[in-house]
């Protein structure tokens, strides 16, 4: 087997491969081959599937520096090093199926980096800490495709809405229990999957934008209803089970029938249509938003010391907008239930 790997690898150079496939080798080890000499100067795809693998070479950028793909999946790798970050002309990365509990941040300087594939392995958090790591991924502007599904996660990170070239994002399987409100402002975000998790509640803004086709949230067993712009979009949700327990987060709820829904933290009182007038806080945040985000297109402006920090985040991403007149929406909300049953939709995606 070895004089035969021998064999492949010297080939490869030889010849100046672009592919070389290494699935299926019962590997341990990098192979050391790849890496003696000059390494393989040509190649752009390696295949290293269904090996055992527990980590990789810290000189691997630079001894396959032209390398565009790499296909990790389903090996033992523990540990990404460092050193992946120089894989400058990187845009396929696939770690699925691995035993990884923590990425490295350096992962975020791989800027040409397009599909990114973290499924199955043992992620509790992804790390938000400079350097900008695979949750900090404003600076993987090319990024198109994030698989994250069946980890351990609680939450997502909140940067993620900076990755503006986002089409596919799936985080199916994971413990989280909510959606970051600033994923509604990905532009070009096409599919959204987080199907069996613990959601409670959906962002009210959710749907709005109209590249957002596809939402697929069954198997969430706290979820009892969704936000009036997901009315005719394609969705998946089991609206069923027991109610979410609330003592601890103490959320604000308002209910439909026998529907119970919890709405986000901020939220600090919901609104009827018999209200008048707006608390001062709403009409203070409403004000400020029209004004200076409408003519300037910037926030940033404002000193920390202008409005609590709390409040200078939802400037920056409202709660929702009203179903009714497309107001944005900060501290009160006007609810509106669509029940999954009445949904044109209602069956696709289930399981």
């Amino acid at each position: 087997m070895a004089s035969e790997l021998c064999k492949t690898i010297s080939e490869a150079k030889l010849e100046r491969h672009k592919n070389l496939f290494l699935n299926y080798r019962n590997l341990h080890h990098f192979p050391l081959e790849l890496l003696k000499d000059e390494g393989l100067q040509y190649l752009e795809r390696l295949y290293m599937k269904r090996n055992s693998l527990t980590t990789l070479p810290e000189n691997l950028a630079q001894k396959l520096p032209n390398l565009v793909e790499l296909y990790l999946h389903s090996n033992n790798i523990v540990v990404v090093p460092e050193a992946i970050g120089s894989l400058v002309k990187l845009q396929f990365l696939d770690l699925s199926d691995n035993a990884l509990e923590i990425v490295c941040p350096e992962i975020g300087r791989l800027r040409s980096l397009r599909h990114l594939r973290l499924a199955n392995n043992q992620l509790k958090y992804l790390p938000a800490v400079p350097p900008v790591c695979i949750v900090e991924v404003g600076d993987l502007r090319e990024l198109q495709t994030l698989d994250i599904s069946t980890n351990r996660l609680i939450t997502l990170p909140e940067r993620l809405h900076m990755c503006l070239s986002l089409q596919y994002l799936t985080a199916d399987r994971n413990h989280l229990w909510y959606v970051p409100r600033h994923l509604c402002q990905l532009p070009s975000l096409n599919e959204l999957s987080m199907a069996g998790n613990r959601l409670a509640f959906l962002p009210l803004d959710l749907g709005r934008s109209r590249e957002l086709q596809y939402v697929y949230v069954d198997n969430n067993i706290h979820l009892k209803g969704l936000p009036s712009y997901l009315y005719n979009k394609v969705i998946g949700c089991s609206g069923c089970g027991s109610p979410i327990q609330v003592s601890e987060v103490k959320l604000l709820s308002f209910s439909s029938g026998q529907l119970t829904v919890f709405l986000p933290a901020e939220v600090k009182s919901i609104g009827t249509e018999t209200d008048h007038v707006l608390p001062l806080q709403e009409l203070a945040m409403r004000t400020l938003y029209n004004t200076y985000y409408r003519f300037l297109k910037d926030l940033n402006f404002l000193t920390p010391i202008s409005l609590p920090k709390s409040l200078l985040e939802l400037l920056h991403c409202p709660l929702g907008h009203c179903h009714r007149c497309s107001q944005p929406m900060f501290t009160i909300v006007y609810p509106k239930l669509f029940p999954l049953r009445e949904t044109p939709m209602a069956g696709l995606h289930q399981g």
